[in-house]
């Protein structure tokens, strides 16, 4: 697993980690240190819905993969401190019957996760939005006809335009800065689909 890309997210390329990390356990754990910091399996235990014991398992499971590491000891030494290696993950699907397998257990428990999000945005964060917070926010569904390497492009392209506000040095964020999650599915249509489409 290496960190080469832009926005400096770790990319799993081992299938075996990708089983790993295809449990909602693990996921909700990796995803809540990548957001908030490094903390105690303790501390995560009642985010991840798991017993601190059992959170500490998985947590001691994802560091054997390199996904989690030990962080700087905090106020109570006596407690383990763990912290995501990277900002952010991606996957790349191996060639194989075994690593598009592992690709593709990961790839439906992250979207099971994702599913309910913007549903709690909607009735939770989007009614105490400011205005201009509301007016800026929403969706797109937006269909395009690519070849791959054109797909490629557009994704290589969206990261350039990111990277600069991913990767920014806290203290240089400007004044009214907050957090906002983008959340971009790529979803490649069957050959039959496209076909049909284009001649409606």
């Amino acid at each position: 697993m290496v960190q080469g890309n832009r926005l400096g997210d770790i990319e799993i390329t081992d299938p075996k980690a990708m089983r790993a990390l295809a449990h909602p356990v693990r996921l909700a754990l990796l995803e809540r240190l990548q957001r908030y910091g490094p903390a105690t399996a303790t501390q995560l235990s009642p985010h991840v819905g798991a017993t601190p014991s059992v959170t500490s398992w998985h947590l001691r499971h994802l560091a054997g993969f390199g996904l989690v590491r030990d962080a700087a000891a905090g106020g109570d030494r006596r407690e383990r401190r763990w912290e995501a290696v990277a900002r952010g993950s991606r996957v790349e699907v191996p060639e194989g019957e075994e690593g598009q397998s592992a690709a593709h257990a990961l790839s439906r428990q992250m979207f099971a996760g994702a599913a309910d999000l913007p549903h709690r945005w909607l009735s939770e964060t989007e009614p105490e939005l400011e205005p201009r917070w509301r007016r800026i926010a929403g969706l797109a569904n937006t269909r395009v006809v690519v070849t791959a390497e054109e797909l490629a492009a557009i994704e290589d392209a969206m990261e350039a335009v990111l990277a600069p506000y991913v990767v920014r040095d806290p203290a240089q964020r400007p004044d009214g800065s907050r957090d906002v999650r983008l959340l971009r599915y790529v979803l490649p249509e069957g050959a039959a689909e496209g076909r049909r489409s284009d001649t409606q």
